[in-house]
């Protein structure tokens, strides 16, 4: 089902991501689940499109999800 909030987000989305790739997996989810609610496997489509278009906009460094660009020592 939908997010309402980044607070509604499992946490293996919210323990791991910072607040704004946590809103773009909240907003491509909910976008996937209005595009795809007709599809039985829902949950698992809409999970990979929202942790996709998290990966267009952040990459994991050592622990931690940073900004395409950015790099942690």
């Amino acid at each position: 089902m939908p997010y309402l909030t980044t607070d509604d987000l499992p946490h293996s989305v919210s323990g791991h991501l910072p607040v704004h790739a946590q809103e773009i997996f909240l907003a491509a989810f909910n976008n996937a689940w209005r595009e795809h609610g007709h599809d039985p496997d829902i949950e698992a489509i809409a999970h990979r499109i929202a942790w996709g278009a998290v990966k267009r906009r952040y990459h994991k460094s050592g622990d931690e999800w940073v900004p395409l660009g950015s790099h942690k020592p």
